[in-house]
């Protein structure tokens, strides 16, 4: 079991920028192939996947809607996995959540997410 502790959320105006942290324990990243995600939720609607990285960093994808402003990325060697957002829109307010992958290749369902942070609130202005 790993466990995901997500920072790094707030209050930013339109066109600012965010960045994600999500630093996990129990299973680290050097001992367990492991792909990552970020998910989001905002009120009165599903989980979406954000972006999603594969365990060694080298192959991600990204939901249309952040496709050239959002960048995921990992340091294995600190058990940390991040989420650049510039751009910030007010249609990305939402819950922020970090997920650990249950294989090695990243993935978008939720259901191949075996451990999830408690979230992390963004807030984009107008």
């Amino acid at each position: 079991q790993v466990q995901l502790v997500e920072s790094g959320g707030g209050l930013v105006q339109a066109g600012g920028s965010l960045r994600l942290s999500c630093a996990a324990s129990g299973r680290t990243f050097s001992n367990y192939a492991m792909g990552m995600g970020w998910f989001r939720q905002a009120p009165g609607k599903e989980r979406e996947i954000v972006a999603a990285i594969n365990w060694n960093g080298g192959s991600t994808y990204y939901a249309d809607s952040v496709k050239g402003r959002f960048t995921i990325s990992r340091d294995n060697a600190k058990n940390t996995v991040y989420l650049q957002m510039n751009s910030l829109k007010p249609e990305d307010t939402a819950v922020y959540y970090c997920a650990a992958g249950r294989r090695a290749d990243w993935a978008i369902s939720p259901r191949d997410f075996g451990s999830w942070g408690q979230g992390t609130q963004v807030t984009v202005s107008s």
